[in-house]
């Protein structure tokens, strides 16, 4: 077995996103005494998309954070646009049906290949 240096990553991925390379490595951190501050980053970047609960909803999102544990950044782009493209779909199929959102209409068809 080989071992490998992992990371912790904190990527933005934006609601128009087309793939891996328009996912943006905000911080990283070393080792796990660099997490707690990484992940109130996280908190905090994510903190808009909370609704009057305090539960996240994905539709209020203006952007998808992640936090990433991987060896490279090319691997936490990946990783985070994986993870976050249903969400995209998601929000962006919610401001088409709430707000008639002809960007969002737009990106749907073009970049998801999903009409609505």
């Amino acid at each position: 077995m080989i071992y490998k240096q992992k990371f912790y990553y904190l990527c933005k991925t934006p609601l128009s996103a087309e793939g891996p390379q328009d996912v943006e490595i905000i911080d990283r951190a070393d080792d796990s005494n660099g997490f707690p501050e990484l992940f109130k980053k996280y908190e905090e970047y994510r903190s808009h998309a909370f609704n009057e609960d305090n539960l996240y909803s994905i539709v209020r999102a203006d952007d998808i954070y992640e936090l990433i544990r991987t060896g490279t950044e090319k691997e936490a782009q990946e990783l985070a646009f994986e993870r976050a493209e249903p969400e995209i779909v998601t929000n962006l199929q919610h401001r088409v049906m709430q707000k008639n959102d002809k960007n969002a209409k737009a990106i749907l068809k073009e970049v998801h290949q999903i009409e609505s």
